[in-house]
């Protein structure tokens, strides 16, 4: 079974660097560790790359998974529903791209 790429893009209502890195920490705190996880990153726009493409988003995240079925899992645990839970509130968007990838 291919691996699946989950890639997140956040953009924030206050994009200020406290909300930013409260939705970093979030991250790393409550989606790093789940079975399935065989890489994770989490990061911020680099506002020197401001091209056109380049600019809807403020946070993201990248977790690879060994395969859909981890993935689906992922998608229903306990921390990953308190990580949405507790910054929901401050999302004016989120993109979700998810693709399988080739070795």
């Amino acid at each position: 079974m291919p691996r699946l790429a989950h890639h997140v893009f956040f953009r924030l209502n206050d994009n200020s660097s406290e909300k930013v890195e409260s939705l970093v920490a979030d991250c790393e705190k409550y989606l790093r560790d789940h079975d399935g996880v065989v890489d994770f990153s989490v990061g911020t726009r680099d506002p020197e790359l401001n091209r056109p493409v380049n600019h809807d988003f403020d946070v993201s995240l990248h977790v690879i998974f060994a395969d859909r079925a981890a993935h689906d899992a992922y998608q229903v645990v306990p921390p990953h529903l308190e990580f949405i839970e507790r910054q929901k509130g401050n999302w004016t968007e989120v993109k979700v791209c998810d693709s399988y990838l080739r070795d």
